[in-house]
């Protein structure tokens, strides 16, 4: 592994630890500039191309469903490593289904249903972009169902 500040290939690692999805973190000192940095490793699996709703197809993009959910959850207290969690158990889900292509509603469903269980706000932020919720009513109405549950 190269140190990414001085550029060597001589580091050692400091410590390992397994995540939940199968990934490594791994801990590593540098031997030339003694600096620390982490590297994480996991598994290449192919996922499905996604099918958009008007029928082109795209290849998954991590980065692309990390990005919805930071905008969800912007200025919520909704901790980084929930929001990557989040995206890699969408990640790991759409990995385990085997399909070749899937809707890209698939994985709004996904997103949608553990945003509700992570953070309202940020669950109702994306609903309005990704449920047809076009105008206040709509929104309230999905609101008040939020508190109900939520009083219950």
């Amino acid at each position: 592994m190269r140190c990414p500040h001085c550029e060597s290939d001589i580091t050692h690692v400091i410590d390992t630890t397994h995540d939940a999805r199968g990934g490594i973190r791994r801990r590593r000192e540098c031997e030339v500039c003694k600096q620390r940095f982490s590297t994480y490793e996991r598994a290449i699996l192919s996922t499905p191309l996604i099918i958009k709703k008007d029928n082109s197809r795209e290849e998954f993009d991590r980065e692309k469903l990390l990005q919805g959910i930071r905008i969800a959850c912007a200025k919520r207290p909704v901790p980084a490593a929930e929001i990557e969690r989040l995206a890699g158990e969408v990640e790991s889900d759409l990995q385990q289904m085997n399909k070749l292509e899937v809707p890209s509603r698939v994985i709004g469903d996904m997103v949608i249903r553990r945003l509700k269980d992570l953070d309202h706000v940020a669950y109702i932020r994306y609903a309005i972009v990704y449920l047809p919720l076009g105008n206040l009513k709509d929104i309230q109405k999905e609101v008040n169902q939020l508190l109900k549950t939520e009083g219950e």
